[in-house]
């Protein structure tokens, strides 16, 4: 690539949010203070070195010898809807920063594609509008977005390329910012003519892995080999995000390819159709807490993970169920490590009384009786920490701050299962968190954790085996108990009568 190619002054920033629009009762309206807003240089403070999206487009970047602009981004954990207010001043900020940057020649933004605000239901959708409108239609928009964003022809219309990821867990997080950022050279320089089409799908799928064996995996390996196909620039599906209650959830097929929008309408149709044939692959029954720690002490080997599907932090849970814990103490497994819990009030009974103390806590359930009830007991306060560590496997290089934390072996000195408790939400990546509090996880029988898939990553290669649990909760896998009545068509598996035809 020549350097008069690669001499562009291109801004990045976003806004990214996971809207579990279920959680409000539970969690609130999500608002300002729940975000993280990094602006100006401190931006690539951030992420320079990271194996996330905007991660990618710094190195990137500096390859094609572009001037970076660093404008505004946020973040925020999954939680509820996010608060009016709080949108309208990120947005602002956004657009102002686009604005004091002076000319640029084109914007790489980081988002999810499941966002929602009060005043915004289609939360990327209206700010690639605002977006759209500020720029023009000439100054080219690139976007990454995650694989469960329930994807609009709002957005579609806004951003040149979506590029959004493979991988759950999000492992390719870096490689999809690369991607995004090399291809504003192309769309620059008009060798590059992107026409999008996006293929929406009636279904609700469960949080499904793409690990080998799993029907994602065969689902990207249709993309994969249709992606290969000339003329079509990226193809990916966005499971979509099931607890999200707008007209757009669903499945959705975006294709991308070089100025022919009937290419892509086509390649859609056939990943589309592949997903309705197979939709009853990606239904499976999880046992319930009780039934997953039984399995676990049958097993042989160590550790036998199990995951708290049904309250993941990670998809706007509050973090603080009991239902797998209180199975873990019913069965008596006290060789086992439970990491972790958010708890606030019960780590500053803890962090007030110091290591080596014996505290009786109200352990979890302080959101919702959904989860499970709150667990009365006496604990060794083993280990506090101030909760900050780097992840390992998951968004490699990552800094976390969990706030304070606190290691505690329930049922006192002599007890037998130890728990991590955090004063902030968050699902469990890797074993960074164990590490951090002096935990071994090979050395116990069963590590239990709160995690949908993304844990994957990091105990993949660690566990003997892994057993999923799910219970009642904000992110069960049975999506068809979540009541979508802004749906604009019925979705299956909750109307098992809903049909679908890929376009011709």
């Amino acid at each position: 690539m020549t350097s008069a190619r690669a001499a562009f002054r291109v801004g990045v920033g976003g806004i990214v949010h996971e809207t579990n629009t279920f959680a409000v009762e539970a969690l609130g309206p999500t608002d300002l203070d729940a975000f993280v807003r990094v602006d100006g240089e401190d931006i690539l403070r951030v992420h320079r070195g990271t194996r996330t999206c905007v991660g990618g487009m710094i190195d990137a970047a500096a390859e094609l010898g572009a001037e970076l602009v660093p404008l505004s981004w946020s973040f925020a954990q999954p939680s509820g809807t996010v608060a009016a207010d709080a949108y309208q001043s990120m947005r602002d900020n956004l657009l102002h920063a686009i604005t004091a940057a002076g000319p640029l020649d084109a914007l790489a933004l980081d988002l999810h594609g499941g966002g929602v605000a009060e005043n915004a239901e289609d939360l990327e959708g209206d700010l690639g509008s605002a977006v759209r409108a500020l720029v023009g239609p000439r100054v080219p928009i690139v976007v990454t977005l995650d694989l469960h964003g329930n994807v609009s022809d709002t957005m579609a219309d806004a951003f040149d390329v979506m590029i959004g990821y493979h991988l759950y867990p999000h492992t390719d997080q870096w490689e999809r910012g690369d991607e995004a950022m090399r291809l504003v050279p192309r769309l620059l320089d008009g060798t590059l003519r992107p026409r999008t089409y996006v293929e929406h799908l009636p279904i609700l799928l469960p949080t499904s892995t793409t690990d080998p064996g799993h029907p994602a995996a065969d689902m990207n390996e249709l993309c994969r080999r249709l992606e290969a196909e000339p003329g079509v620039v990226d193809c990916t599906v966005f499971h979509g995000f099931p607890f999200t209650d707008v007209p757009e959830v669903g499945v959705h097929v975006v294709v991308t390819t070089d100025a022919d929008i009937d290419l892509a309408r086509r390649t859609a149709a056939k990943v589309g159709a592949w997903i309705w044939d197979a939709k009853e692959r990606f239904r499976v029954e999880h046992p319930t807490p009780d039934q997953a720690v039984r399995a676990a002490l049958e097993m042989t080997g160590q550790p036998i993970v199990i995951n708290e599907t049904n309250d993941n932090a990670g998809g706007g849970a509050p973090g603080d169920g009991t239902q797998l814990l209180q199975a873990l103490i019913d069965q008596g497994a006290d060789d086992a490590v439970f990491g972790f819990l958010c708890d606030a009030e019960s780590v500053a009974v803890c962090h007030d009384a110091g290591v080596g103390a014996v505290v009786h806590l109200r352990l979890g359930a302080k959101h919702d009786r959904v989860h499970g009830e709150t667990i009365e007991t006496d604990a060794y306060v083993k280990c506090l920490t101030d909760g900050r560590f780097t992840l390992r496997a998951f968004a490699e290089g990552s800094r976390v701050s969990l706030g304070r934390c606190a290691r505690v072996v329930l049922g006192g000195r002599d007890g037998g299962i130890e728990v991590i408790v955090a004063e902030r939400r968050a699902q469990t990546f890797d074993d960074t968190i164990f590490r951090l509090h002096g935990i071994d996880v090979t050395e116990y029988k069963i590590v239990a954790l709160k995690s949908s898939n993304h844990f994957r990553a990091g105990f993949r290669d660690v566990a003997a085996a892994i057993v999923t649990s799910d219970a009642p909760g904000l992110t069960t896998t049975r999506v068809e108990v979540f009541d979508h009545q802004r749906s604009a068509r019925p979705l299956w598996p909750r109307d098992p009568d809903a049909t679908y035809a890929p376009p011709e």
